[in-house]
């Protein structure tokens, strides 16, 4: 009984091996295609995922949609992972003859076309063989051609874009076709000349390049996409730009101080020209001023003069005048005295006598009547004497005291 079930057990599990060997049905996962080698020799290319009928004891061979060719690491790693698989970083040279070693990733998407994809199968057999015998060669054919169309200072100086587009230009539509050209130029920093080689696309008569026939079209394998993520120098080279770097430096300082230098000459002339147009403007004003004031002092003379001239003239006027009326004055006393004798004269003349005799008279303190008399005639006093001083300056002054009847 148990020898029973172990021959059914045994039956069973070679059942199950020879059923998962011959089954006619396969797996396509998403992502892939499978290519499937059937007994018959047929070739077919699965691109749905999911399950489907490939035949009884057929070869399958799982191949990525995309291929992404890594040079990150500096050994390759020729394995696919992730569908991808790294081919370690790529030398290049640049057209002045140094190197650099370049880090990126190129992105290639397989044909959709079976007869293109059964081709590929058929020549390369495995994905790994495929991008170490044709997409690897061809990648690091197209870099180190886009090397050589520039210097590596002329790449480090903002020629990484461009560099970047003829990769991925050559990566889609062949490899240029270059022609050197050999020349000589002076290099100030190592202050020698130097044997240099310039390298350019051929063009046509229309000015297309002319490249090579792409080795990856003739597949129907695209670019998807392709970056380069670094650009390591050689030594030499990082030397030479530090001391282009550096000259450059030293340059720029230079052309600084000369222009900071300039900048003060404009200032110190334009300050010198502004405190010049000062002295200029307080000697004109100063000048200005006394010519004013000059001016100023001839009109005040003239003024002053004129004034002077004005009142001279008014003396003179009022001098004549002051004659004329005094002439007029003495003409009229004249005519008065010669019409009357002079005798409001004479009376005033007389009566300022009159009033100083009577004057002294007043203060006279001895007695108006003498104390002795001689003979019997009429008075004899000081009032007879004055009557007589005052008959006396009549008689001088010729007025006739006589009253008319």
């Amino acid at each position: 009984m148990n020898r029973q079930y172990i021959i059914a057990g045994v039956a069973g599990i070679l059942g199950i091996i020879f059923i998962l060997n011959v089954n006619p049905f396969s797996w396509n996962d998403a992502g892939n295609r499978t290519v499937v080698e059937r007994t018959t020799g047929e070739q077919i290319v699965q691109f749905q995922p999911g399950v489907f009928y490939a035949g009884f004891f057929a070869k399958e061979t799982e191949w990525p949609n995309q291929i992404s060719v890594t040079y990150q690491q500096e050994t390759p790693k020729l394995e696919v992972e992730d569908n991808g698989i790294e081919i370690g970083q790529i030398s290049i040279r640049f057209n002045d003859a140094t190197t650099a070693n370049v880090r990126g990733i190129t992105q290639f998407i397989l044909p959709a076309d079976p007869k293109e994809m059964i081709l590929i199968h058929n020549t390369h057999r495995t994905p790994a063989s495929l991008v170490s015998k044709r997409l690897s060669p061809y990648t690091k054919e197209c870099m180190q051609s886009s090397a050589q169309l520039m210097s590596s200072e002329k790449h480090y100086g903002g020629g990484r874009a461009q560099m970047a587009q003829d990769f991925l230009d050559q990566l889609k539509n062949g490899v240029y076709l270059l022609s050197t050209q050999e020349g000589i130029e002076f290099d100030s920093l190592e202050n020698e000349k130097k044997r240099i080689y310039r390298t350019e696309m051929q063009r046509t008569k229309n000015g297309e390049a002319i490249r090579k026939t792409s080795s990856i079209k003739e597949y129907g394998i695209t670019v998807a996409d392709a970056a380069i993520t670094d650009v390591g120098y050689e030594s030499k080279v990082t030397e030479k730009l530090k001391k282009i770097i550096d000259a450059a430096t030293k340059s720029a300082i230079a052309k600084q101080e000369l222009m900071t230098a300039q900048q003060q000459a404009l200032t110190a002339r334009a300050q010198g020209e502004k405190e010049l147009v000062e002295i200029e403007y307080a000697t004109k004003k100063d000048q200005t001023r006394q010519v004013v004031e000059a001016a100023t002092k001839v009109e005040v003379a003239k003024q002053d003069k004129l004034q002077q001239q004005i009142a001279y003239e008014g003396a003179i006027l009022e001098a004549k005048k002051r004659t004329e009326l005094a002439n007029v004055a003495a003409y009229e006393k004249r005519s008065t005295m010669q019409a009357n004798g002079a005798l409001e004269l004479k009376l005033e003349a007389w009566k300022f006598s009159e009033e100083k005799k009577w004057d002294a008279f007043s203060k006279f303190q001895g007695s108006l009547v003498p104390q002795i008399q001689s003979g019997s005639g009429g008075a004899n006093n000081a009032l007879n004497y004055m009557e007589l001083l005052g008959a006396k300056a009549a008689r001088d002054l010729a007025i006739d005291l006589k009253t008319n009847k």
